[in-house]
């Protein structure tokens, strides 16, 4: 399979419980891909055996040509970064020091604090508008903030492949739209970015390659004007919908039929 990430007939499980059985996938170099599906599919049980936070129970996830599961953690983590679905910060941690831990992967005993680390942490603050909350303690922090913060981490490791489970959880819309622009962003720099998201049609919009599962296995993937498809909407989420052009990007708007209601008078 191509490119530097990707699973080869992996079985993915928790405990005695089976999420996926001899799943392949590949995530494509320099693409934005998002990966979408109903709750408890699989996506982010995929996004974690990506990362080496769980490790199959059959197959491997190469990356760089090895399995993933030999190269060492720090090695990894300068080559991947990921914000899972959930995550706790220290007690007493303020921004700065919570987003500065991003830089330990290059840390070691020759190579301590650097400009260079300095200059990541700032960019990262930076890009994603935490630069006045720097001071202030992570708990203290609205759940919109926190992200914010955990985003900011994981930018600054600088790393070409960029994993997220559910980015724009706790965020509103303003600020949904403000991280997927800076995701296209850093796609459109160089950087691998993968995905799991929940809104179909910021996936539809931001993503270049989409990867829709159901009950642990990849129903299709591709471009998302090539695959998405009432029928396919209908058979991943049991969706009936109507599919237009959207008006502002002209990627796949999915409109949900829901019940039929009559527009109130007045």
């Amino acid at each position: 399979m191509g490119g530097r990430l990707h699973a080869d007939t992996v079985t993915l499980r928790y405990d005695a419980r089976t999420i996926s059985t001899d799943l392949s996938v590949s995530i494509p170099d320099g693409a934005f891909t998002v990966i979408v599906g109903p709750n408890a599919c699989g996506k982010s049980t995929l996004l974690r055996a990506l990362s080496r936070l769980l490790m199959p129970s059959a197959g491997q996830v190469i990356l760089d040509g090895r399995s993933i599961a030999d190269i060492p953690a720090k090695k990894v983590a300068r080559r991947l970064g990921l914000l899972p679905q959930s995550s706790i910060a220290p007690g007493g941690i303020t921004v700065a020091d919570l987003v500065a831990r991003g830089r330990y992967p290059h840390q070691s005993f020759l190579r301590q604090w650097s400009k260079a680390d300095e200059e990541a942490v700032v960019s990262a603050m930076e890009a994603t508008r935490i630069m006045d909350l720097s001071a202030r303690l992570v708990d203290e922090l609205s759940g919109g903030q926190r992200q914010r913060v955990w985003i900011a981490m994981v930018l600054a490791q600088q790393t070409p492949l960029l994993l997220l489970d559910e980015p724009t959880t706790f965020l509103d819309i303003a600020h949904q739209i403000e991280l997927m622009d800076l995701l296209a962003d850093l796609n459109a720099g160089g950087r691998t970015i993968v995905a799991v998201l929940h809104d179909l049609n910021q996936a539809c919009r931001y993503g270049t390659h989409l990867i829709a599962m159901k009950d642990g296995r990849i129903l299709a993937e591709g471009k998302p004007s090539a695959i998405v498809t009432e029928d396919l909407v209908d058979a991943v989420f049991g969706l009936p919908c109507v599919i237009m052009a959207d008006p502002v990007s002209n990627t796949p708007l999915i409109v949900p039929k829901g019940r039929q209601r009559h527009a109130r008078p007045g």
